[in-house]
Parts: C-alpha cells; sequence; structure tokens
C-alpha cells in the first residue's frame, strides 16, 4: 500500500512514522512536509487546499489511500474531490467536516442527539453584544467568559478570561473582522481529548489524551495550537471513557448519518469531565497536534490498515487496537514570540533522532535546518509511566538549540503528581 499524507506539521511526521511501522505499508509520500518528514518519506509541493492539486498528485504518484491531516482542506471539501478521483481517502467530507467548521453547526448536531456541551449564543451584531456577555459571564454566576471565534482558528480563536473587557475586546475583533461571535458557558473540570476512528456509526475509539493550550506553564498566557499533550490519563476511569464513546461520540456519528452526511475519518471530541459528567467543549475533524504525536507513539496496531479500513467501509471488521504498556508525552518547542508573530529563520541544532517530530522547519541551500513556523518541534518522551515519559521528554528538549525558543516545562506534572481527579 502506498500513502500519501497531506501535511507539513508535526502531526503530518507522527503519522508517517506510525504508517511506516505497518507491514502493508510499503510506500510512504508527504506534501508539502518539512525538513524532517523528508528524511522519512518521498515528499511533494501541492497545495493542500485544492482539492484537484492534491488528487492529481494522488494520481500521478499512485497512492492507494490519501490522508489529510489539517482541518482546512477538510473544511474546503479535499477529501470529496480524492475520492471522486477513486482514490481512498481518510478524512471526511466537506459536510461532516462541518463538525469543526461551524461550530453553529456542531451545536446544532448535538442538541439533536442530546449530547452535554456548554450552553451558547452566536452574536452576528454588535449591538447585540454587550447584552450577550452579561448572560455569559461570572454575574451570571459562571467562573469566566468564554468568547470563540464561530470558524477555524488553529486553536487561537478562544478566550477564556474572568475580565470582561477582555472579553468584549475579543468579541469586538471577530465582529469587525466579519466573524461571528460564539459565547459559552464555562464548563468546570479537566481536559480530555478523545479520537473516534469513525465511519458511519461505527466508532473505535484510541487513548485518551490531554493537551495544554496556554502558552505558559500553570496554563498562563494566551492561547495556543497547544503546547504539549500526554497519554494515557492515569486519572480518568476506563468506564468514563466508555461513556464519552456511547453517550457522546456514537450519537453525533448516528445524528450525522441522519442528516445524510455520514462521518468517514478521525471524529475527535475535546471534552470537559465535569461534576455532572463529561460535556463536550468542541469537535475536530481531525488528528488532533500535539494529541496525536503522544497516541501514535503507543500505538502498536497497524496504522495503514486502520485508516484504509475506515476510507473504504471496513472499518466493523477491524480487530481490536493493541497498545503498548507505559506513557507518552510530547511536549513542543516554540519559536520566540508564538502564539504572536513568531520568528524564523533561525538555525536549529540538535534536531535529529528518535523522539523528535518537526513542524515548522525548512532546509536552507546550505542543508541547514531552519525554523520556519511557530511551533518548530514536538519532542515525544515513552516510559514505563507518566514520571518515565516526561523525563525522556524533557531530557530530549534539554539538548536542542534554537534562539529563543521556549516550551512549557509542566506539561503531563499534575497527573503524575497526582493533582487532578474526576
Amino acid at each position: 500500500m502506498h500513502v500519501l499524507v497531506v501535511g507539513s506539521g508535526a502531526r503530518e511526521h507522527a503519522l508517517l512514522l506510525a504508517l511506516r511501522r505497518d507491514p502493508e505499508v510499503d510506500t510512504v509520500s508527504v506534501a508539502p512536509g518539512n525538513a524532517g518528514t523528508a528524511a522519512v518519506a518521498d515528499q511533494y509541493e501541492v497545495d493542500v487546499t485544492s482539492g484537484e492539486d492534491v488528487a492529481a498528485l494522488a494520481t500521478r504518484i499512485g497512492a492507494d489511500l490519501v490522508v489529510v491531516g489539517p482541518e482546512v482542506p477538510l473544511v474546503l471539501g479535499v477529501a470529496d474531490t480524492v475520492r471522486a478521483a477513486g482514490i481512498a481517502c481518510f478524512g471526511p467530507t466537506k459536510e461532516a467536516a462541518r463538525i469543526e467548521g461551524s461550530k453553529a453547526f456542531a451545536k446544532d448536531v448535538m442538541a439533536a442527539a442530546g449530547v452535554r456541551t456548554a450552553t451558547s449564543e452566536i452574536v452576528d451584531n454588535p449591538a447585540h453584544l454587550d447584552a450577550a456577555l452579561d448572560r455569559f459571564g461570572p454575574p451570571g454566576g459562571f467562573a469566566a467568559w468564554v468568547v470563540k471565534d464561530d470558524g477555524l482558528a488553529a486553536g487561537k480563536g478562544v478566550v477564556v478570561t474572568a475580565d470582561r473587557d477582555a472579553a468584549r475586546a475579543h468579541a469586538a475583533s471577530l465582529l469587525e473582522a466579519g466573524h461571528p461571535v460564539l459565547l459559552e458557558s464555562f464548563l468546570d473540570g479537566p481536559e480530555v481529548s478523545l479520537f473516534c476512528v469513525v465511519d458511519g456509526d461505527v466508532v473505535v475509539p484510541l487513548l485518551p489524551a490531554q493537551d495544554f493550550k496556554r502558552v505558559g506553564d500553570g496554563d498562563s498566557g494566551p492561547n495556543t495550537g497547544g503546547m504539549g499533550a500526554y497519554t494515557p490519563l492515569p486519572w480518568l476511569p476506563a468506564e468514563v471513557t466508555a461513556g464519552i464513546v456511547d453517550e457522546i461520540v456514537k450519537p453525533v456519528a448516528a445524528e450525522l448519518v441522519s442528516r445524510g452526511c455520514p462521518f468517514s475519518g478521525l471524529l475527535y471530541a475535546g471534552l470537559a469531565v465535569t461534576s455532572q459528567g463529561p460535556a463536550v467543549v468542541e469537535f475536530n475533524c481531525r488528528f488532533g497536534d500535539p494529541e496525536t504525536q503522544a497516541v501514535l507513539a503507543l500505538l502498536e496496531s497497524p496504522l495503514g490498515q486502520l485508516l484504509r479500513a475506515a476510507a473504504t467501509g471496513e472499518l466493523s471488521g477491524q480487530p481490536p487496537l493493541q497498545w503498548r504498556d507505559g506513557a507518552a508525552v510530547a511536549v513542543v518547542l516554540a519559536a520566540e514570540n508564538y502564539p504572536g508573530r513568531p520568528r524564523v529563520g533561525d538555525v536549529i541544532q540538535g534536531a535529529d533522532g528518535d523522539g523528535v517530530l518537526h513542524a515548522g522547519t525548512a532546509r536552507r541551500d546550505d542543508g541547514a535546518v531552519v525554523s520556519s513556523g511557530g511551533r518548530v518541534l514536538s519532542v515525544v518522551g515513552v516510559g514505563d509511566d507518566l514520571a518515565a515519559a516526561r523525563d525522556a521528554a524533557y531530557a530530549r528538549i534539554g539538548s536542542i538549540r534554537l534562539p529563543g525558543s521556549h516550551f512549557r516545562s509542566d506539561i503531563g506534572l499534575a497527573a503524575q503528581e497526582g493533582r487532578i481527579s474526576v
């Protein structure tokens, strides 16, 4: 099997490495990739937002399966075009990808499926903003205002704050840019990311993970695309995970089937385990980054066969997934000033070898690997337990040199110290 992975981040690097471990995958390609993926896969240039270009590339290189990594091409319908060209594709249709592309659509689906989520309100008129803020902030009994861009924002379109002025400023900036604003009630409790491979009403869950959106230790600073993740979650009982699958993911998958837009691909449920039980924060239509880097490090089942089965309607016949014992931790090394405009073009030293997954990297004409984006690398540590995995990840990231770079030092620490409970 020849698999083409579409994307250029550490998520795609992790997918490629996992695919290479599948005995039925003899060739892996990536488009456009980065400096790290070039060492493990055939690399091609492509406009990832153009379904015609992706389908043409897949046809030209003889790909048997296309795996679309990022959300933007999926929301734009790239998977539809690839399938129309007669090539199996792991990724939902444009209509089903609205579960991530439109928070209003996702809320409507969840309401119809009877799934617990935050109460919410869409604001598309500045004149209605202040009254809506009064209904959703601390004066109304909530711990904070939750203000979201209704569309895609790469994880950075959300502000959670107890400061009304900050909440209003973010909402006003979105409205000024022509983006509807979603106000939500605040959900208490630790967050969980649960990836499920889905084909229609067939749901196969992966290991639950927890990611860290804030840029600084102790969940300080602005939101990012994700600064690290770990799996499994020692504080999350197996019956809670099973309940999330049965009471949240399966009903949503069934609702999409009933609407005529069945989901085929990776359905990512972002949840808060509240005092009243799990509630959905958001749904995404693809593998999450950086959780994928940690989750796939423990997967022993052949990934290519799993994704092909979902893409070809054969998911129900797959055997139970097998996982390595222990834990995995992914820590993101970010460029100076990220999540603002990152400093780029600096030489990276020590980024070769196992456990280092490239994201915002490029290779200069002189052969040097340089930074080219905000999240530059994901460093993954695996160990017999969470403490060992953290030690491995932080020992490795400490040997990498990039001027002005930064990373969080507390990925998985609260769980390791037993400070999380449900």
